[in-house]
């Protein structure tokens, strides 16, 4: 991921694009999770919980 900043570019407006496109992402969440090792049971339960969410929020 790479955000383009010009030569005479607003550093704080680039830092700002790059937290929004890595917030979109999910990558912050993706490395919070990652960080500690999730026993199997446990991300299953994860996953049916998200899902489960996404199925609510879809109606």
């Amino acid at each position: 991921m790479s955000i383009d900043v010009r030569v005479n570019g607003d550093i704080e407006k680039a830092i700002r694009v790059l937290k929004r496109k890595v917030q979109r992402d999910g990558l912050q969440k993706e490395l919070r999770r990652r960080r500690f090792h999730e026993k199997p049971s446990i991300k299953k339960k994860r996953k049916q919980a998200e899902a489960a969410k996404r199925k609510r929020k879809k109606y």
